[in-house]
């Protein structure tokens, strides 16, 4: 039987204010809810990478910031991933971009899927992401859970609503099931992938 995929869900905001907690803390429901994964979560708060100043990326030398290394170490770990997103801009945050950018042989070959939100539910970060996701040789979910519109505007704090999460779950709840089935099919997938392809 193939072992459970391992996840990490990345936060991918370090703003004092942020809003991102409230979307990963529900996500992170969703995936412990579930049997045929484990999920981790990581926030970059916990990494102070600095902005990217390595001669290359680690594909063709190694990086020497510590924290770099600390950071591809522990994302080594995994098999897949879940980004919590904000829009910035119609694009993901730099802390994110940053992050994605201080590693490259550790992103390889593996799956993501995302929980974004802004105004628009942050449909434009994702494409952004997915973008990204290109150049690092990842594989995208095709659903990703998207707080937008009304929802966006009734949960987030500066607001002034103040509903929580859980009132607006019945719209959420389908696409976190379709991109959290997705994120296993690929996670597995891939792994499997991985291990022939290092045998040659």
């Amino acid at each position: 039987m193939n072992p459970k995929p391992r996840i990490a869900l990345i936060i991918g905001s370090t703003r004092p204010t942020r809003f991102a907690d409230v979307p990963a803390q529900w996500m992170l429901r969703q995936a412990q809810a579930r049997e045929d994964l484990d999920v981790e979560v990581l926030d970059l708060r916990d990494y102070p990478l600095p902005f990217f100043d390595e001669v290359a990326t680690n594909l063709f030398m190694p990086s020497q910031n510590a924290e770099v290394v600390r950071w591809q170490q522990t994302l080594r770990r995994f098999d897949g991933f879940i980004f919590v997103v904000a829009e910035y801009n119609f694009a993901i945050p730099a802390v994110l971009k940053n992050a994605l950018d201080q590693a490259y042989i550790e992103w390889n070959y593996k799956p993501f899927t995302a929980i974004a939100y802004g105004g628009t539910g942050g449909v434009r970060a994702v494409e952004n992401l997915r973008t990204i996701s290109t150049a690092l040789q990842m594989v995208s979910t095709r659903h990703t859970v998207n707080i937008g519109g009304s929802d966006f505007f009734s949960v987030h704090p500066a607001f002034g609503v103040h509903v929580s999460i859980e009132e607006i779950e019945k719209s959420l709840l389908l696409s976190a099931k379709n991109s959290l089935d997705e994120l296993v099919w690929w996670s597995r997938a891939t792994m499997a992938a991985r291990v022939g392809k290092d045998r040659k």
